[in-house]
């Protein structure tokens, strides 16, 4: 596990911060569900060396198993519900690798983690290509301007023909693949790659279970025309037809986000996994100076300043624990500094800062642009804060999902109480639901999601985390507004409508249909019935 120290002497000058956050790579993995980006981030781990066999992490006290999917209910379901910051080094830099849910359902997590990384590497699987999760999140890459790369996974199974699916690619997300790697042999028969740099064949050892990395086998073309024969043609053949197309890697475009370095291989196999770990350290960008509020971008060799992404509790259930996920995006974050919470003005204390490994951590002293830093028990923090050091700044907000089901959530038995309330504060500050509360005195409260499975994640948390066993009760409202006092009063007296509000004390007035909210609308033009502006409605 990496754990950032001082370069030397000079660690805390402008220089030294400059060439620490060139050194940072910090990149998230998204998918569709089952394309196989989890696999994908156990074995970068694997290459990177943080682990000695797919799975199994180097600690002190032996070797364990752990999974970017730490918590039980993913372990349960096989799915990836909350995103995971794993932080390692490869080729002495430091890398910030985000694991990213693939459902729909938990979408905005993966839009929050989007907002924090440099680049992406898409995942899609060789056999079905563009799914309509891809779609959305694309479109969310698009939105950050993220430079994308794109891993053709599975090609050790029956598919589709890779030249199909560039067409898809470019035709269903406007994203034009360059690749970099032309497979040798058909899916499901696949006996390496071009490597279009060199023009040499690359053959792919295997191991047990893909278990341990094994050193790749690099042939000269002359060679691999005799012992490959007809694959060999055929792979030269796409290779000639991408070079008459001009599909080959450009930087400008690609840090655009206009064009996207596509890799093949299996990542269950280790089949190019590391010529896609080699292409995040040596394509993809290093942190840049992000704008804040006002547009104005903040200079990386200025004063410290961060935002949280993410809160997570419980990822110690010994301890009970409750994280700040921050972002580092300009100058030099030292443990034990107070840097000013934005939202406050007060002093924060960054006493229990630590790097993270999915659920595991260690202390750390020292960070740099790029870096993601888990502050541990910061319970005033709330996703979207800015922290900083000098100069005032202040970064833009995060957007929040519209939600688009609502549910009641009953605690089962009143003893519990304390633990029912404490239980959904928490939830409330990671972002898992939105809760609302009736302001008209009924106690239940109402929670809204994005999908189903939020509840499902709510319900289980609150039982298995903080001790209050829960029902979820599913209303008939599927879509909500802004509203205020008086349109309130107004709709109190309408059937199929409900106002709640949220903790900031934005109210919010609940309808069971569209239709029924249009007619209202046309009906009484001036009602403040208004849509939920800076949020998201079903995006990726």
């Amino acid at each position: 596990m990496a754990v950032v120290a001082d370069t030397g002497p000079s660690a805390g000058t402008d220089a030294a911060v400059l060439a620490e956050a060139g050194r940072r790579r910090t990149f998230a993995i998204i998918s569709h569900p089952d394309a196989g980006k989890t696999t994908l981030t156990e074995k970068f781990l694997l290459f990177a060396g943080a682990v000695t066999e797919a799975g199994a992490v180097k600690a002190r006290a032996g070797q364990r198993r752990v999974r970017s999917d730490w918590m039980a209910l993913e372990q349960q379901r096989g799915i990836s519900i909350t995103s995971t910051v794993l932080q390692f080094t490869y080729r002495d830099h430091v890398v910030n690798l985000l694991d990213t849910p693939g459902h729909r359902d938990f979408s905005e997590d993966t839009y929050r983690v989007l907002t924090a990384v440099d680049a992406a590497v898409m995942v899609l699987d060789a056999a079905k290509g563009i799914e309509a999760q891809t779609r959305k999140l694309f479109e969310v890459c698009r939105a950050q301007r993220l430079p994308v790369l794109t891993f053709l996974n599975k090609y050790d199974r029956p598919g589709r023909d890779p030249l199909e699916l560039m067409d898809e690619i470019e035709s269903q997300i406007g994203l034009r693949p360059t690749p970099v790697t032309w497979p040798v042999g058909e899916p499901g028969d696949f006996r390496g790659v071009v490597d279009r740099r060199t023009g040499e064949l690359v053959r792919f050892p295997r191991t047990a279970h893909g278990a341990t990395v094994s050193a790749e086998e690099r042939v000269a073309p002359d060679r691999a025309a005799v012992e490959e024969g007809t694959a060999w043609a055929q792979a030269l053949e796409g290779c000639a037809l991408l070079d008459e197309v001009g599909a080959t890697y450009d930087e400008p475009s690609f840090l655009a986000g206009e064009s996207s370095p596509l890799f093949v291989g299996s990542a269950l196999t280790n089949f190019g996994v590391g010529h896609l770990l080699d292409a995040v350290v040596d394509l993809a960008p290093s942190a840049a100076p992000r704008p804040d509020s006002s547009g104005a971008p903040r200079p990386l060799d200025g004063g410290f300043s961060g935002f949280v992404f993410k809160i997570q509790a419980n990822m110690n259930p010994a301890h009970r624990d409750h994280v700040a996920f921050v972002r580092i995006c300009s100058g030099r974050f030292e443990r034990g500094s107070s840097p000013v919470h934005a939202a406050t003005g007060r002093p924060f204390a960054t006493k229990y800062a630590s790097a993270m490994f999915g659920a595991e951590r260690a202390t750390i002293d020292v960070a740099y642009p790029g870096d993601v830093v888990g502050l541990v028990n910061a319970s005033e923090l709330r996703i979207g804060d800015t922290l900083y050091l000098d100069d005032a700044v202040q970064y833009p907000p995060l957007v929040t999902f519209a939600p688009e089901l609502f549910a009641r959530m009953r605690n089962r038995d009143s003893s519990r109480a304390k633990q029912f309330r404490r239980g959904l504060e928490r939830l409330e500050q990671e972002g898992t639901v939105q809760v609302l509360s009736d302001p008209d005195g009924d106690p239940t409260p109402v929670l809204g999601a994005v999908g189903a499975m939020q509840f499902e994640v709510a319900a289980h948390r609150m039982t298995h985390e903080f001790g209050a066993a829960v029902d979820i009760e599913p209303t008939s409202y599927t879509t909500a507004r802004k509203t205020n006092a008086e349109t309130a009063r107004m709709l109190r007296s309408v059937p199929g409508t409900r106002i709640l509000a949220r903790a900031d004390g934005t109210l919010l007035a609940l309808f069971e249909s569209p239709f029924r909210l249009a007619r209202l609308a046309g009906d009484n033009p001036s009602w403040v019935l208004d849509p939920l502006v800076g949020d998201v409605a079903d995006a990726g």
